[in-house]
């Protein structure tokens, strides 16, 4: 069991009425975090999720926004609390969608995305590419505001934003003094630049900086891979909660592992066996929600590029500090798994090849994602295109 002393100092926080437990949120992540996803990490936790977020919902492509057209907004009851994210350009078209979203579905929050670095989102103006036009920034939040205000004024706006476009304009302490005048109800702060795109390490130190001036909750996001990392982070920033995404995919016992921790339970250690075992599990969810064969094979290899990584023999095993290589250096078991489900032809053919890994190669394996540390592996400093969530 855990001493209390060794708990974070927040185990929660409150947006506005609602307290949430434990103080973590799944990272909105486009082509990832759809609904099967967010149940698999769901149900690994034990309904101990926090906050769930769907993935962002585009309001610039239509002159009146139909929500029937955004398979995005799929979220079912027992994914509460859940919160919308949109994104765009347009002050009134973030504010039609914010209107009819929270009427139709009534969520627990509205989000505006000042955040997504992708250069089809970015290079026009929406996502991160706000933070190059504060003023824009603020009268989405305005009119986003005052129309939540005016159908549902039970629902609050929150935001998620980077510390800014480049290291030679960082604006997040100016993004957070125009989001709490907008009243802006909880701050999401990722911790790179729209430059970084997911490359390099987060900069915790602006974090804790925003987390510090704040009179909202604030959320940190960036490189949270583990109980010992959340609790850190917590403890050293003075964030009200983290927010995990790559972390997930690499690992989506996580939040059950931070529910845990904060219950002061004992640690569940996860086998190599129960680590493949994830893979059918998911795939039922994807066909479960109407994927087809191909399609559900696809998201499993994008989940076996991450997890995978995190395997390594029962014996020699690599050191936490192992540096900034994804695999471990000389990790080759954790490559031969990897291999031989990315290589699969069919979703069939993939999960016979983790039934056989099951039965030859998981006794010798175990399976330690909280050894990673830089979720992306990679050595640039620069957002790559279409490099955003390789499984490198």
């Amino acid at each position: 069991m855990l001493k209390i002393d060794n708990l974070p100092k927040k185990v929660r926080f409150s947006l506005r009425d609602k307290e949430i437990f434990p103080n973590t949120i799944l990272s909105p992540m486009d082509g990832v975090t759809d609904a099967p996803f967010r149940r698999l990490c769901r149900v690994l936790s034990g309904d101990r999720m926090g906050l769930l977020v769907s993935e962002f919902v585009p309001t610039d492509g239509d002159a009146v926004f139909n929500p029937d057209g955004h398979k995005q907004l799929k979220f079912f009851p027992e994914e509460r609390p859940f919160g919308v994210q949109i994104f765009g350009r347009f002050p009134d078209r973030m504010a039609d969608a914010a209107g009819k979203i929270a009427e139709r579905y009534h969520p627990e929050f509205i989000e505006v995305n000042a955040g997504c670095p992708a250069p089809k989102v970015a290079g026009k103006g929406s996502g991160s590419g706000l933070l190059r036009d504060l003023p824009r920034l603020q009268e989405i939040l305005h009119e986003v505001k005052k129309t939540l205000d005016a159908k549902t004024p039970e629902i609050p706006l929150t935001l998620k934003c980077r510390i800014g476009w480049d290291d030679q304009s960082i604006n997040v302490m100016e993004t957070l003094k125009i989001a709490e005048g907008e009243g802006v109800e909880m701050l999401t702060v990722h911790g790179r630049t729209r430059l970084q795109g997911y490359n390099g390490l987060a900069n915790w130190d602006w974090i804790g900086e925003v987390a510090a001036a704040a009179k909202i909750p604030v959320i940190g996001n960036g490189d949270v891979n583990s109980v010992e990392c959340a609790r850190e982070r917590i403890n050293t920033y003075g964030v009200s909660g983290v927010s995990i995404g790559r972390g997930a995919m690499h690992n989506p016992w996580i939040f059950g592992a931070i529910a845990d921790a904060w219950e002061g339970r004992e640690k569940h250690v996860i086998s190599a066996e129960e680590a493949l075992d994830v893979f059918p599990l998911y795939y039922k969810f994807k066909i479960e929600d109407g994927a087809t064969e191909m399609n559900a094979m696809g998201r499993m290899k994008q989940l076996a590029a991450r997890l995978c990584k995190g395997f390594c023999l029962g014996k020699g095993r690599f050191p936490l500090e192992g540096g900034n290589d994804l695999g471990g250096e000389g990790n080759e078991l954790a490559m031969s798994v990897r291999q031989a489900l990315l290589t699969s032809q069919s979703a069939s053919e993939m999960l016979d090849q983790v039934q056989k890994l099951k039965e030859s190669l998981a006794y010798e394996m175990v399976f330690e994602p909280e050894r990673l540390v830089n979720l992306n592996g990679a050595k640039e400093t620069e957002l790559k295109f279409g490099d955003q969530f390789k499984g490198r």
